[in-house]
């Protein structure tokens, strides 16, 4: 895996962490789950911002953001038992697919 591909998934990883934890903070007044967010969230962006020195910010907006919401839904069901109807399922579906299609396809993601 390419380095750039590597701070990608490392700042989508990072993203999850930090989502996924911001319930525990029940609105910033919990100290430990409040810096474990901000931690997450400052360690996203860094790996985002070495990622846009070589890809295009508008491609990998979209993948961090896209696999970004896939994997808290995930997330979300298995750790918060949120449960999603088949509309919410379908469309993480076009999500990933349109990752999916941008990673296989476009000329622009570097590979």
């Amino acid at each position: 895996m390419p380095k750039t591909y590597l701070f990608l998934v490392l700042a989508i990883v990072a993203e999850t962490i930090g989502t996924v934890a911001l319930p525990a903070t029940k609105g910033f007044t919990r100290l430990a789950p409040a810096a474990v967010v901000v931690v997450a969230y400052a360690v996203s962006f860094y790996f985002l911002s070495l990622t846009v020195k070589v890809m295009p910010v508008g491609v990998v907006y979209a993948i961090w953001s896209g696999l970004g919401i896939v994997l808290i839904a995930l997330m979300g069901f298995l750790l918060y038992n949120q449960r999603l109807d088949l509309p919410a399922v379908l469309g993480l579906g076009l999500i990933l697919s349109g990752v999916l299609v941008l990673h296989l396809f476009s000329a622009t993601t570097g590979h």
